[in-house]
């Protein structure tokens, strides 16, 4: 009888090089501190960075939400799932991030799959960044066009690349705007001026960029001020949202094109009304309480001078995502289960996420620290790096 038991030998394999991740299952919402097996736990690996998912405006406009239409939308978009505030969020957000149009899709991911393998075909060429996220890899397989990489933000190979192209019908940039596994930034403006000079698309995603980047959190593009320059730009609604689902902004004829074309979109249910409505009261609240923003600014600007005076290896980062480069996977596993055990989660990342040698932790400092839990994570990181012989 036929089984899946053949699974199981992949799985000791990742055991025995180190690199096998259990869920951690939280007792409660996402927050500072939270409970695990009984214990107050500080969250340091929570994309949760202003805060919102325990912001009382979103939980109020979820449950109001919730009583007026009901836990679900009945059905995907095109038939009998567009209700009055997914329209609503739409416009919204477009008038947010100052374009004419957005569409709304379930997750980040789902975003990234449908517009990419609906918008390239076999005579264009995407070039991508060769960190860019999963999501964007994943879309562009889904895809028959061409594929060109370049490295890590480097600009001189990107120009090559878009020189020696010029034979396909359309040429798409794509970047993350702040890489998730480094906390860099993408070069935007350097990127602009040579899609321009080459007559290429630029294609942004904000995912960790939403609500971090740019004023009131508007992104890397308004981080920059290429507003009218950046042609596709995708967006979350979780993470500093602190809700669920992705969006893609631009004209509204990709918005047009999409709703007959982007299966992710065509083939999923809606999202509830009470996550629309939760992602309308954020756009609110980024808009009137800047002071998050600002905080979170200058916790982690203030958090990761801290880690570099006492010599961790905190690689490229230049936003609230600040790795620790720790090196072989076990060890980075290792390093992270001691921080639990001192009472600080951050989660270890590995091969293939990273690069073998680049295993880490990834700490996202967010605007609901307090010094208070930024010192006492300092302490735990000072103990066990001296443990590992990191610092």
């Amino acid at each position: 009888m036929a089984d899946l038991n053949y699974l199981q030998a992949q799985i000791d394999q990742l055991k025995a090089a180190g690199r096998y991740r259990p869920l951690t299952v939280w007792e409660g919402g996402s927050d500072r501190w939270m409970d695990w097996q009984g214990r107050r736990v500080l969250q340091m690996s929570s994309n949760n960075y202003l805060g919102l998912t325990q912001h009382p405006k979103l939980k109020a406009a979820a449950i109001a939400a919730t009583e007026k239409y009901g836990v679900g939308a009945g059905s995907v978009r095109t038939i009998a799932g567009t209700l009055d505030i997914h329209d609503e969020l739409e416009r919204r957000l477009a008038e947010f991030k100052g374009v004419e149009a957005t569409l709304v899709f379930q997750s980040g991911f789902t975003t990234n799959q449908g517009v990419l393998a609906s918008i390239l075909g076999p005579d264009d060429v995407v070039i991508s960044d060769e960190l860019n996220h999963a999501s964007i890899i994943d879309g562009i397989r889904l895809t028959k066009t061409n594929k060109r990489i370049y490295g890590h933000k480097d600009m001189d190979q990107l120009e090559a690349t878009l020189r020696e192209s010029s034979q396909f019908r359309q040429r798409l940039i794509v970047t993350d705007g702040v890489f998730s596994m480094d906390g860099d930034i993408a070069p935007l403006p350097h990127i602009v001026e040579l899609a321009e000079r080459y007559d290429a698309l630029v294609y942004v995603d904000d995912a960790h960029a939403s609500g971090v980047l740019g004023k009131h959190g508007k992104g890397s593009t308004d981080h920059f001020g290429l507003h009218g320059r950046v042609h596709i730009q995708v967006g979350t609604l979780s993470k500093a949202i602190g809700a669920v689902g992705g969006y893609v902004a631009s004209s509204h004829v990709l918005k047009d094109y999409l709703t007959h074309q982007a299966r992710s979109f065509l083939f999923s249910t809606s999202l509830p009304p009470s996550v629309a409505a939760t992602c309308l009261a954020a756009i609110d609240v980024l808009q009137t309480e800047p002071e998050l923003t600002e905080r979170l600014w200058t916790n982690a600007n203030g958090f990761r001078a801290e880690l570099q005076k006492l010599g961790f290896d905190t690689g490229v980062s230049e936003t609230p995502i600040i790795p620790i480069i720790v090196g072989e996977p076990a060890r980075a596993m290792d390093f992270s289960s001691r921080l639990l055990e001192e009472g600080v989660f951050a989660q270890g990342i590995v091969y293939p996420t990273v690069a073998m040698d680049k295993g880490r932790v990834r700490l996202i400092v967010t605007a609901q620290h307090t010094r208070e839990d930024l010192d006492f994570a300092l302490a735990a990181l000072t103990k066990v790096g001296k443990e590992f012989g990191l610092i």
